[in-house]
């Protein structure tokens, strides 16, 4: 018979668990997850599907009396709703309704005081708009019990090796650690410092990135492939865009801002009204069209298809982030944004958003995959899986999932800076020491 699997795992809840990122990326570093928390029934079903864990319905219901209710843990992790702080929202903060969540987390803590909690948001949760909300989650914490600084943690998966769990994506988050000090010792020891800084890792250098190698899965078979390639009109939008960069020529120095065909004239533009950004990037568009007229006038008068002027807006708009590369769209990454068509380099992607704004991998003339975009988000395309749902909840999930190698990085390193207070604070602490560190292993059978 065999000997038992020598392993050290420390326990955990994951709260608004979406798909798994959290439970994928603790799983990495020794964690166990025993219970889970996803209101919506669509991605607890893929976490069921995936991880042999079925989460728990609506957490206010776990918050109701979480002594009974919630299971004891070693680590409480949240991806709790971002909607409240997104850019792409009303930016209500804890104002709103879903923020109030935030409440129920706290609930929870002060219930079970696990040794250790990691949170995770938008960058935006900090920005200049949420002050107070991100003031009042730093105090919440702190009134928890729990030692955490006072500036984000804020961190991209982009900045991150492959060999480290890295993944080819821009994607800046909040991460929010705290280990449990007692509310006295939390509300005094305010002078710490986020565990990672917003810089590449280990000398890593993140223009080594390659979407065709880091994020391409092998095309799917047949029709299949169909549902992913572009067609139709936004085969004409891009080809137009192309026209006109070929009438530029390379002599032409495309500028950093968004170019901006609606606003091209040869009068002077009309700037009553607008806020001051929209003022200058409309006078930049109008002496660029001044100073390119000729090439200009021709691609509108040339005959297509379509007529630039019933493009829908955001497709006569032009991002041009592909710097001194190929002067071709095809050759580059795409996204169809509502702010226009952003063309860079197939190095690394834009974050993913719950919004269905799929990249375009130009040389293949096809979005990325679901699975793609799963690998994006750190989970392992050989053993992840949909389940068989439409394509656009699972590009939703992704959206909205928790990356898994940025998560697993910044945990260890949470881990390796606060050793001696989260191994004070009993057995719990002293296994998610020594499951991160690789000490003294404990035998566990079957253990997750």
């Amino acid at each position: 018979m065999a000997s038992p699997k020598l392993l050290t795992v420390f326990d955990f809840v994951d709260l608004f668990a979406g798909v798994g990122g959290f439970h994928a990326a603790l799983s990495r570093v020794g964690g166990r997850a025993v219970q889970a928390s996803e209101i919506d029934k669509r991605p607890a079903s893929v976490y069921a599907s995936n991880w042999g864990l079925r989460p728990d319905g609506d957490v206010r219901e776990l918050a109701a009396d979480p002594s009974r209710l919630v299971r004891d843990h070693a680590v409480l992790t949240g991806g709790f709703p971002c909607q409240p702080f997104s850019k792409s929202g009303r930016q209500l903060g804890i104002e709103e309704d879903r923020g109030t969540l935030f409440h129920d987390i706290l609930t929870i803590l002060e219930a079970k005081t696990p040794p250790v909690v990691m949170l995770e948001n938008v960058r935006n949760i900090a920005g200049p708009r949420q002050r107070e909300a991100w003031a009042g989650v730093v105090a919440g914490l702190r009134n928890a019990g729990y030692r955490v600084p006072s500036a984000p943690c804020v961190f991209s998966p982009h900045l991150l090796s492959p060999a480290d769990g890295g993944a080819a994506q821009v994607r800046e988050r909040v991460y929010i650690l705290g280990v449990h000090v007692g509310r006295e010792r939390a509300l005094m020891e305010t002078n710490v410092a986020p565990v990672v800084e917003n810089v590449p890792q280990n000398n890593w250098d993140p223009r080594d990135w390659r979407v065709s190698e880091h994020v391409l899965l092998p095309d799917p078979p047949g029709e299949q492939r169909q549902r992913y390639v572009v067609d139709g009109p936004e085969i004409d939008f891009i080809d137009t865009w192309n026209e006109l960069l070929a009438r530029l020529g390379p002599e032409v120095k495309l500028p950093g801002f968004p170019l901006w065909e609606p606003v091209w004239r040869a009068r002077r533009p009309v700037l009553r009204g607008l806020p001051p950004w929209k003022q200058a990037f409309v006078r930049s568009n109008h002496d660029f069209y001044l100073a390119n007229r000729g090439e200009i006038d021709a691609w509108r008068r040339a005959p297509r298809k379509i007529p630039i002027s019933q493009f829908p807006l955001s497709r006569r708009k032009l991002e041009w982030q592909a710097q001194d590369g190929e002067r071709d769209l095809w050759q580059h990454l795409l996204h169809m944004r509502p702010s226009g068509i952003r063309v860079k380099q197939a190095t690394w992607t834009p974050a993913l958003v719950a919004m269905n704004q799929i990249p375009i991998y130009g040389p293949a003339r096809r979005r990325l995959t679901p699975l793609e975009t799963a690998r994006l988000q750190g989970f392992d395309p050989a053993t992840f899986n949909f389940g068989g749902q439409a394509d656009s909840l699972s590009y939703k999930q992704m959206g909205n999932a928790v990356n898994v190698g940025a998560a697993a990085y910044v945990f260890r390193r949470f881990v390796e800076a606060n050793v001696r207070d989260i191994e004070a604070y009993g057995p719990r602490g002293e296994e998610i020491v020594a499951a991160v560190m690789g000490q003294s292993p404990l035998a566990v059978e079957g253990a997750a």
